[in-house]
């Protein structure tokens, strides 16, 4: 039986009637790093080396909100990943002083746009802070969220905001997805390598 098998075989046992009940281990206790303990990583040196693992983009973006009823939120995003099948959750990473993730949490929804490699200078729109970053954008409602449907990408993923998690500098953004597809093109997808888009 290769690895395959015995994983389905495991996720059977641990279904059936016969398995004892598997008790969750306990959060470990969290604590800020102090200075003497941060590594000495320069932060230019960790870009340098991190950007050679080359990365698909998104836009995330929510509805608009009471505090602005007419403009939706959005941000470009390459920190962006698939996390559970059962439940269906994805996870997305913004930087603690982003203008655009507290709209995002009040509207407590968003979506996921998969970028196609044509839609770089789309990107580079919504990587503007204090822009009008949906001006001449077409979009439509998602279905779940009624969050921007970007026009032309590959897929989108249509989610209700289900935790945030810190780490470091950034929050760590889970969604359970409500709702998801494709687009109509066939292109690549947009990446992101070394600073510069593929």
């Amino acid at each position: 039986m290769g690895h395959a098998g015995m994983a389905a075989a495991a996720v059977r046992y641990l279904r059936s009637a016969d398995a004892p009940p598997v008790q969750a281990l306990p959060r470990p206790a969290l604590r800020c790093v102090g200075e003497d303990e941060r590594a000495p990583i320069p932060q230019d040196e960790f870009r340098r080396v991190l950007g050679n693992f080359a990365t698909g983009v998104v836009v995330v973006t929510a509805p608009a909100g009471a505090e602005a009823p007419h403009a939706p939120a959005g941000f470009a995003c390459q920190s962006f990943s698939s996390l559970s099948l059962d439940p269906p959750l994805v996870a997305f990473m913004v930087g603690r002083t982003s203008t655009t993730w507290p709209r995002i949490a009040r509207a407590g929804v968003f979506c996921v746009n998969v970028l196609s490699a044509g839609q770089g200078e789309l990107c580079r729109a919504f990587a503007v802070s204090g822009a009008d970053k949906f001006a001449g954008v077409t979009y439509d409602a998602a279905p779940a969220s009624g969050s921007p449907r970007l026009t032309g990408t590959l897929a989108w993923i249509d989610c209700t905001i289900h935790a945030v998690h810190t780490g470091g500098d950034h929050l760590i953004v889970v969604g359970r997805v409500d709702a998801l597809g494709v687009g109509d093109g066939d292109e690549p997808p947009l990446l992101f390598h070394k600073g510069r888009f593929l």
